[in-house]
């Protein structure tokens, strides 16, 4: 397949994150997730706490909420701002290095590029439960419902600025569950893909 740039979208709590990290390790490329908030931070001058809430989500649960919030007398929001820079970012990053994104709309930013794995990772909600109390921590809210309320919104966001269903097999080339076969394994997978 000869794919060098992997785009990776995910669940929240299913680590995608990791997997994507451990690709580029394996492939011998760089991993832009935090480096991309550090880069988008730089561009756009928006905080980077900033960024990283609201670069893949949108405030409210619905893509509607996201169309309406925020909007100034123009309809322009400062998410608008951000995925203009964001998109620009990952645009340039894809044409300059193979590379690994995690996130951030990458999947369909990139899609008009053969040289680009699009992959989505999930796992069951009992699966990627267990994974975020372990990653980070108990919480005051149950970890299915922060499972549940990241999802929507990230789902929301995606389908604002790409008109795409997040998720949707049919817009990836891949969809691995990490539940089911692990984060190695989902790691060798995809690493023998390019």
């Amino acid at each position: 397949m000869n794919k060098r740039i992997i785009a990776i979208s995910r669940q929240f709590g299913s680590g995608g994150r990791t997997i994507g990290k451990e690709t580029a390790d394996k492939l011998g490329i760089h991993c832009y997730d935090s480096e991309l908030i550090e880069k988008i931070a730089e561009e756009s001058g928006f905080a980077k706490e900033y960024i990283a809430e609201r670069g893949e989500y949108t405030s409210g649960g619905n893509w509607f909420a996201g169309a309406l919030s925020e909007r100034d007398f123009y309809g322009h929001s400062n998410q608008d701002s951000l995925w203009i820079v964001q998109r620009k970012i990952i645009l340039e990053l894809a044409e300059k290095e193979d590379c690994v994104i995690v996130g951030r709309c990458a999947d369909y930013i990139l899609r008009e590029r053969e040289d680009c794995l699009r992959v989505f990772v999930y796992a069951d909600m009992e699966k990627r439960a267990d994974r975020i109390v372990k990653q980070y921590g108990e919480r005051s809210v149950s970890p299915e419902k922060r499972l549940r309320d990241k999802d929507k919104r990230r789902a929301a966001y995606y389908q604002f600025y790409t008109e795409w269903k997040w998720g949707d097999v049919q817009n990836y080339h891949l969809a691995l569950n990490s539940g089911l076969i692990g984060i190695d394994k989902c790691v060798d997978i995809i690493a023998q893909l390019c």
